[in-house]
């Protein structure tokens, strides 16, 4: 296994882990802080399915790929409802998991055909709150030519989400 193959954040949330499990399990309050509308609850070996809600500034996407030494790509947004991934495993209250397809708006991704990552969210109680765990492995089988973006690009995201997830758990 390579030092790219796989991403770990860590972070501690001053919510109860009840508090943060409904944050990531339920998928209307996941679509609230993930930026992506998600149509159905989320059940054990069945599709994620919906639509973004973001604008992508493709220039500053572009710019920030430079900027991590990167060769860059365009970007591409699935018009309409797209499936997002699949959901691996519920265990309430402490694992969630998920299977996408990584950094899949990149112009040169290819989801019908590419590999996915598994993305694991695991909670824990600790003094103060729930530390959360998210880590997202497999970036060793994602096509030679967009590997390294998928995984720096899936980096920088995963630190953006956490940060999404701590202020809207952590909001009164």
């Amino acid at each position: 296994m390579s030092t790219t193959d796989r991403i770990e954040k860590q972070v501690t949330l001053k919510a109860p882990v009840a508090r943060v499990w409904k944050a990531i399990s339920d998928h209307r309050e996941f679509s609230k802080w993930f930026g992506f509308t998600l149509e159905t609850p989320f059940v054990a070996g069945q599709p994620i399915k919906g639509t973004f809600d973001l604008e992508i500034d493709e220039a500053g996407i572009m710019e920030e790929q430079k900027k991590l030494g990167l060769v860059p790509s365009r970007v591409k947004l699935p018009r309409g409802t797209t499936v997002f991934g699949t959901v691996e495993r519920i265990e309430p209250e402490r694992y969630f998991s998920f299977r996408w397809v990584p950094y899949a708006i990149d112009a040169e991704a290819d989801p019908e055909r590419e590999p996915t990552t598994l993305v694991e969210l695991t909670l824990e109680k600790v003094a103060g709150g729930t530390q959360l765990t998210v880590v997202e492995s497999g970036f060793d089988r994602v096509p030679e030519h967009r590997r390294l973006r998928a995984f720096r690009m899936n980096e920088g995201g995963w630190a953006g989400q956490t940060e999404n997830l701590k202020a809207y758990v952590e909001r009164a």
